[in-house]
């Protein structure tokens, strides 16, 4: 099911029904990918959370003790264990499975909340870098939760080289530009399918011009287009504590946040 690969960047196959890659072994963020497409391609479990985009046509997300929900194209959701996208509503839907029992999940007892959004905003609401903005589209309720985000590209972006600490799956929603890496480029176009490899602190590969780059390291660019994508990310540095959060911050004894008397909070 991909298309191209090297040693920073993956494109896959939006046509292909089901499964495109199984990271469901990786010590840190035990994840599976899969395209659904009129509703066929996956089979939801018990003990997972999961993470959608409709990126063309419609769906109709069913689950147990809630309405139906319709989601249009550039709507987004999570939720945790069972679901079903109803087989006769035409659509197509990136989904992400983050797998409860292994890996660094169980550390904080991490569970998606049931949320549904969208569609998207026409740019993002945060700074990034390089003339780039952001969403957080769907937050880490917890420090270390994974989270969803929109990038939005206007033209003529040349963003600096990088890496990511753990891997990014995204899509293309619109536009079109190209992703630079030392290992070649690639072109990006609406509903392209991709991942964007980790960089771990160790792995190097050598590029094109003979010299020796992380793996991982791209840049995105655009000319005449701006460009959307989503962006999903198996873990945060982000998110609130059992010590830090907006509840306890500003819940005040005689003049002192409850976040610093540790004798009445919650143990």
């Amino acid at each position: 099911m991909k298309i191209d690969e090297n040693a920073a960047f993956v494109t896959f196959d939006n046509k292909a029904i089901g499964q495109l890659f199984d990271d469901s072994k990786h010590p840190k963020y035990p994840i599976r990918y899969y395209n659904v497409v009129n509703g066929l391609g996956i089979e939801p479990i018990e003990n997972a959370s999961y993470y959608g985009f409709v990126y063309e046509g419609l769906a109709t997300l069913i689950t147990e003790n809630r309405p139906c929900a319709d989601l249009a194209d550039g709507m987004y959701f999570s939720l945790s264990g069972k679901f079903i996208l109803h087989p006769n509503v035409e659509g197509k839907v990136v989904v992400i499975e983050v797998l409860h029992e292994e890996g660094i999940y169980p550390e904080t007892n991490y569970s998606a909340v049931y949320h549904i959004g969208g569609p998207l905003e026409p740019k993002g609401r945060l700074k990034y870098i390089d003339g780039c903005t952001d969403s957080l589209l769907i937050p880490p309720v917890k420090l270390g939760d994974p989270c969803l985000n929109h990038l939005h590209f206007p033209t003529m972006i040349d963003q600096t080289q990088h890496t990511h600490p753990s891997h990014r799956i995204g899509i293309v929603t619109s536009g079109h530009g190209k992703c630079i890496t030392p290992f070649g480029n690639m072109d990006l176009v609406k509903g392209m399918i991709f991942i964007i490899k980790e960089w771990n602190g160790e792995g190097y590969s050598i590029g094109l011009d003979g010299k020796t780059y992380p793996n991982g390291q791209h840049a995105f660019e655009t000319r005449e287009s701006v460009m959307n994508v989503i962006a999903f990310h198996p873990d945060s540095d982000f998110g609130a504590t059992d010590v830090v959060h907006p509840m306890i911050n500003r819940t005040i004894v005689d003049g002192i946040s409850a976040s610093q008397l540790e004798d009445i909070r919650t143990k």
